[in-house]
């Protein structure tokens, strides 16, 4: 068994410590040390995007990236979207499109949405699926998640009537 490291990084604008194995993935400390158990575990190998988080600007699977590569880093979850005041826009417009059913991607897309919105808050419907395509659902359809991410950006562009 490898010896156990201090791994610290900033977690939703917070610095955090925690001694973890060098094979524990980002999700497992996530989910098991700092018990932030929004970040779902859905295939365990990149591909489903329950896990998705913002690491140092970029969006990645929470499953696939060790723990100890966050060293120093930033990193955003879905408990880092809402703020103190209530639900972050992207929230609420997933909500009102009924763009949510299980949840267990939910948070993966809310997130993946943010970083999107972050980097163009205009995009086009094509750019929309393109950025969530590492996203998947098996509840809802992509239709209502898309108008949900649109919307939410012209409401966040001040556009909305």
């Amino acid at each position: 068994m490898a010896k156990k490291r201090i791994v610290s990084f900033n977690v939703n604008g917070e610095a955090v410590e925690v001694l973890a194995e060098p094979r524990e993935s980002l999700l497992e400390i996530l989910r098991d040390h700092l018990r932030m158990t929004g970040s779902k575990e859905g295939c365990n190998n990149g591909n489903c995007g329950a896990c998705t988080v913002i690491l140092d600007g970029r969006v990645v699977n929470a499953c696939i990236v060790l723990g100890v590569e966050c060293e120093g880093g930033e990193v955003t979850t879905i408990e880092g979207i809402a703020s103190a005041d209530g639900l972050h826009e992207i929230q609420r417009k997933y909500l009102e499109h009924a763009a949510l059913q299980c949840g267990v991607c939910t948070p993966g897309f809310i997130v993946a949405t943010k970083a999107l919105l972050d980097a163009n808050p205009d995009p086009t419907e094509h750019e929309v699926r393109e950025r969530l395509a590492g996203n998947l659902c098996r509840c809802t359809g992509y239709d209502k998640i898309v108008r949900a991410v649109l919307d939410a950006a012209e409401t966040m562009r001040g556009e909305a009537g």
